[in-house]
Parts: structure tokens; sequence; C-alpha cells
């Protein structure tokens, strides 16, 4: 099996690739060392057509494959497509257009939660994929023959997989859910995050402004030096350690040595002094200025029934509609929608989710339809007004 490695051949295969309608992509990358992930292997295919790509080879430029990414005459065919759009945004500075994820698709067309890939072509096709090559070391050359053989099939079995679901979704008449699903997939916001929203992603607990404004200026500070030195985020500073910073604020480094979670000797360094400095800088912010702390979701009395309910409703829905639950609404979505109604400002209420599970909600929270057992089974009503 043959390893595209040179600039003329990989230009061939993308000339070839670019004739058809669509493209179906995977890639192999490491990144348990690395910030970015590390882009080590491109497969791709087309009906008649097979492409696998060393983009660790030589010298060897991307850029005719990062242009049929962008070619909107073709589909970009993915299954689970973050990490591999993430990759591109990042080498190539695009994001590619248009795109159909698979794995999407198949919880639209009811195959359940987050199908994987193996199991999406065992439903649609009835082959069982040989996984043994899943935990290669994808840097190391050469590659044997079967390590090839597990890559190209990441994108051969696609095809067949691409062809079922788009061809179900529109005979079903839900092509534009996915569509609505895609727009978000492939928002730049998704993969250009800003380092002040970096507080955001950890789950930590601060009481007051001052300790929030060390806890957002240190998370931002950690994502600045581990974008730049390209390393993960832990290795930088522990979500433990930005959290104790939060809350015991230390202005030196003899207070910053006698924190729990810094390693011994560490408040010597000059990361260390830099982040006193970041530590600094943050108290010193007039009161006025502080950041304001997030309003914690408070469930209303007497909501969680109702939200034992809005999941049984869920499911009557997810499996009358062959959709899967999750895609639909998820437990926070429930609560919200139980203690706030229509002002629930939630991923149900949007879209076609709305039309599909948002306004049966509603009508449940208002009164306006009910549950009840006919014929041993459970199914909705209308009540009766007055």
């Amino acid at each position: 099996m043959h390893l595209i490695a040179t600039q003329a051949e990989l230009q061939q295969a993308v000339d070839q690739l670019a004739k058809s309608d669509f493209v179906t992509v995977d890639t192999e990358f490491i990144r348990e060392t690395t910030f970015w992930p590390e882009l080590c292997l491109i497969q791709m295919a087309a009906p008649g057509v097979t492409a696998l790509v060393d983009p660790i080879a030589g010298n060897l430029d991307l850029s005719p494959f990062f242009q049929l990414m962008g070619d909107d005459r073709v589909t970009k065919v993915f299954h689970a497509a973050r990490q591999d759009i993430e990759i591109v945004f990042h080498l190539g500075g695009l994001i590619p257009h248009p795109v159909f994820d698979t794995q999407v698709a198949a919880m639209v067309c009811g195959f359940g939660d987050s199908v994987s890939y193996d199991q999406l072509i065992q439903k649609v096709t009835g082959t069982h994929l040989d996984k043994s090559s899943r935990f290669t070391d994808w840097r190391h050359r050469p590659l044997s023959e079967k390590q090839l053989e597990y890559a190209l099939a990441d994108v051969t079995h696609l095809i067949d997989a691409y062809k079922f679901l788009s061809a179900k979704l529109e005979a079903e008449g839900r092509a534009h859910w996915l569509n609505e699903e895609m727009r978000i997939l492939t928002s730049r916001e998704t993969y250009d995050p800003h380092p002040e929203d970096a507080w955001k992603r950890l789950k930590l607990r601060v009481r007051k402004p001052q300790e929030l404004a060390v806890l957002q200026a240190v998370a931002a500070w950690r994502e600045r030096e581990a974008r730049d030195r390209n390393v993960p985020r832990g290795r930088i500073l522990k979500d433990e350690s930005i959290q104790e910073l939060a809350l015991q604020h230390p202005r030196d480094a003899g207070a910053l040595s006698r924190l729990r979670t810094i390693p011994k000797g560490w408040e010597r360094s000059s990361t260390a002094s830099a982040l006193l400095d970041i530590v600094n800088t943050a108290l010193a912010r007039p009161k006025e200025d502080l950041p304001k702390l997030p309003k914690s979701y408070q469930p209303a009395e007497g909501s969680s029934a109702a939200s034992e309910l809005l999941r049984v409703l869920l499911r009557l829905i997810s499996e009358k509609e062959g959709v899967a639950a999750k895609v639909l609404a998820s437990g926070d979505d429930l609560d919200r929608l139980a203690a706030e109604g229509e002002a629930a400002d939630v991923p149900a209420l949007q879209g076609w989710r709305r039309q599909v599970f948002g306004d049966a909600a509603l009508k449940l929270v208002r009164g306006e339809i009910a549950l009840k057992f006919h014929r041993r089974r459970l199914v909705v009503f209308e009540t009766t007004p007055g």
C-alpha cells in the first residue's frame, strides 16, 4: 500500500479527489505531549480514488490538501469531525466547508448517542472492522501494511456510510437538521477560543469577585503559555493549582511555596515569577473593575418532578422520531425547561429541536398535554382546558 510522500503525488491525488462531489477524510495524530495535535497521517477517499498522505515526510507542502478542504464544490465527510477540523484550522488556517459529520448524522437518524465509527459501519454495511491497530504510534516510520490498511479503512467504508445516511436524511426530510448542526461544528469560534475565556472550561468554584479575577487571569496566562510552548495545559499549571491560587492569592515566592499543589522549588523559577506578576496584577484591580460572579443555576422548588416528566416525554419522542435523545435535549436543558419554561435559553428551544421536542416540552410544563397509560403503553394526550 502506497504512502504519498512527494509533492507531485499529493497534487495528483488531490486533483483526482476534487473531481468527486464528496471526499471522505480522516487524520491520525498524537497530542499526549503537545498542546496542538501533531499530524501524522492523512487519509482520503472518493468513489474509485484513495490516498494516504505522509505529512511528516521531508518538506511536503500540504497546500493542495488545504485547498481541497476549502473547495466549496466538494463535501468533506468526517466521522466525529471536531479534532480533524481543529488540525486543518491550526495548520491551514481555514475551516473545511461544506462538512458532513456521519456521527452527528447517525444520531439524527436514530443510531444512538455518539455512535462509534466501527459500530456505524457494522450497522450500515455489516462489516466488522479490525481495530487492533488503534493505538499505533503514528509518528513511527515505516508504517506496516496492516497499519496502513487500518488507516485507509477509516475512509473507504465511510463512503458507504455517507451515502446511506445522506439518502436517509433526504428521504425523512431531515437534511436541514444536519445543516444546522454543521453550522455550529464549522464555526470559527469553536476552534479559535480567546485565552480570556479559558476559565469558563474549568469546573472550579470561587466565592468572591477578587477570587474570580485571579482565576480568570491565571487561566488566560496558562492558555497562552501552553499555546506558545506547545505543551499540554497541565504541564504549565494543573487545574487544582489554579483553584488554590484563586483562593489563597499568594503575592510572593514564599507564599507560593506554601501552597499544597505547587511542586517544591518551583516558586524560584522564572515561570513562577511571571505567574506571581499575573496574580498581583489581578489583585490590584479596583473594586469597581472586578468581574461579577456568574449566577449559579438553582432549580425552582418543585421543578425536579417536572424534570422527570420531561425526561419521560423526551424518551417517548426520541423513540417515535428515531432520534437520539441526547441530540434533542440534555439533562440541563430539561431542568431549565422545568424551572423557566419559555424563558429557558437552551438548545432544545432552538431550530429543529424546538419543532421536534421543545414545543411539546413547553406544553407539558404548561399543562396543555399530559402522560397516561393506554393499552399498557405510555402515551401523550391533550388536556381539557379549565
